[in-house]
This record gives C-alpha cells, sequence and structure tokens, in this order.
C-alpha cells in the first residue's frame, strides 16, 4: 500500500507498513479510543448537548470536556451529511481523551439524516446559506472560548461536507489557528488561499472521486501558490469515508487510519500547543 504525499514544497511517495495477519495489540490494550471509535467500537457518549447559536435554537452542539482543569485548546468537529450522529459524538469523547475540548457543532439545527435522499436534502439546504454556516461556527467557536476552560487556540476539523465546510471556514471565519480536511470539496484559487493563515492539514482516498485526485493536486498547487504550510496525503486503495468509518472495510483501511491519525495527532500538536 502506498500513499501520495503532498507538501507546500515537494512531492514525495513513500510506503508505511502494512499490517498483515496479526495486529500486535488491540485499540484497547494500547488505549487509543480514537482507533476504537472510528472502528465502530466507541462507548457510550459521555458528553452534553448544548445550545449555542442564538440565531438557530434548535442547534445542538455537543460538548466533550477532557479530564483535569486545563486550559485546554479545542477542535471543532464538522459533521459528515448526516448530522450529529453517534459516531460524531465518540470521536468527540476520543479527542478529549487526548487533551482537547471537542465541540461537535451542528449545521443541521438538531436534525440528522438516515438516507441518502434525507442527507443530500440537509446539505442542499444549508449550503443554500454560507453566511449562517459561518456563524453558527463563529458562534461554535466563541461557546468554547467563553464557556469552558480553553486556552483560546481552536482548530476545525470536518470529514466530507464537513471537510468542505472546515476549508470554507478558514477562508471566512473567526481567526483560528488550524483547518482539518478529511475528502471534503475543495478550491484551486490561490487569490483566495490568501486569507488563510495557519498550517492545512488534509487526507484523500485515491479511490475516491469527490474530490477526484486531479482536485487535491489542485488544492495543494494553490497553496504552495498561496505561501501556505501544509501536510496533505492521498492514500491508494480506499476509498470515500475510509477514515472516520475504519469498519466498512477493516483490512484496507485500517493501516491508511492509522497512518492518518498519527499525522492528525502531530498536525494538532503543532497549531494548538
Amino acid at each position: 500500500m502506498t500513499a501520495k504525499v503532498l507538501s507546500g514544497v515537494s512531492v514525495t511517495l513513500f510506503f508505511f507498513a502494512v499490517l498483515l495477519s496479526v495486529q500486535v495489540a488491540s485499540d484497547s490494550e494500547t488505549g487509543d479510543a480514537m482507533l476504537q471509535a472510528i472502528s465502530g467500537d466507541g462507548g457510550e457518549p459521555s458528553g452534553r448537548r448544548v445550545n449555542y447559536f442564538d440565531d438557530d435554537p434548535g442547534a445542538s452542539g455537543y460538548l466533550a470536556l477532557p479530564a483535569g482543569d486545563g486550559p485546554f485548546p479545542a477542535v471543532i468537529l464538522i459533521h459528515e451529511w448526516d448530522g450529529v450522529v453517534e459516531r460524531i459524538e465518540q470521536v468527540a469523547d476520543a479527542f478529549a481523551e487526548q487533551g482537547y475540548i471537542a465541540f461537535a457543532a451542528d449545521l443541521y439545527s438538531g436534525r440528522t439524516g438516515s438516507s441518502r435522499e434525507e442527507n443530500m436534502a440537509l446539505v442542499r439546504e444549508v449550503r443554500a446559506d454560507e453566511e449562517r454556516i459561518i456563524a453558527n461556527l463563529d458562534a461554535a467557536v466563541g461557546y468554547v472560548r467563553a464557556h469552558t476552560p480553553s486556552t483560546g487556540r481552536v482548530a476545525t476539523v470536518g470529514w466530507c461536507f464537513g471537510g468542505g465546510v472546515a476549508l470554507s471556514y478558514a477562508l471566512g471565519g473567526e481567526r483560528h489557528e488550524g483547518t482539518a480536511v478529511f475528502y471534503g470539496s475543495l478550491i484551486d484559487d490561490p487569490e483566495a488561499m490568501q486569507h488563510v493563515h495557519h498550517e492545512i492539514y488534509g487526507t484523500f482516498a485515491r479511490e475516491d472521486r469527490s474530490p477526484a485526485v486531479e482536485e487535491v493536486d489542485a488544492f495543494v498547487a494553490a497553496m504552495r501558490e498561496a505561501g501556505i504550510d501544509n501536510d496533505v496525503h492521498i492514500y491508494d486503495d480506499v476509498q470515500h469515508g475510509f477514515w472516520l468509518y475504519v469498519d466498512r472495510d477493516p483490512e484496507t483501511n485500517r493501516p491508511a487510519a492509522e497512518h492518518a491519525w498519527q499525522r492528525l495527532k502531530d498536525y494538532l500538536e503543532r497549531v494548538l500547543r
């Protein structure tokens, strides 16, 4: 298995280890709650729902706090096309175990989708008002900074629909310190990217068509031209959604998901701590 690495200065091919027949230690043994969560083995969510957006009382974010007094850096999680479902809550809990305040913003006014048709209807509805999306996420950042033991440093992490939203927020939202995009919609305009003032993390799949590899290449080229540091990888042999739902094809998805998770941990350490 290979991964194409696209950085702000070079393009490199490298190999990382593939688990063959025996996994040395299980996630529960290694204590990695994130790998448990994205593999379908997360526990009952232990955070709480909060209302944070005055313009939309129905918006119900999910808040997970680390143990201890803090202060802690924060991650704003931006859900996929189906909303703040249990998998997102479990991922938020796993980020809290890593020492981050995790807040899953709700762009769907408390709703979730249960079919492709419902999900697409929600996406179209929300995407029709980009200013409201930005206002919602500004409110999420403001809530975290005002109502939790936060250092004030914030990064966004989004998947698919949420990955594209995270990038849009980097262009037009409240100033923050990091943006992590998992297979979301991209841009290729260096002028638009001039508004981004932090390193960008990106994880993509070679077998994906939305975005396709060519779109990722153009995105990286735009960041290079704009002078934006970035850590962008395209993983071979995996499909759209491979990271948040490792359990869809564990044997294929797991090595890439583990590598992407280590990169994300390193990235958040760089930009938030």
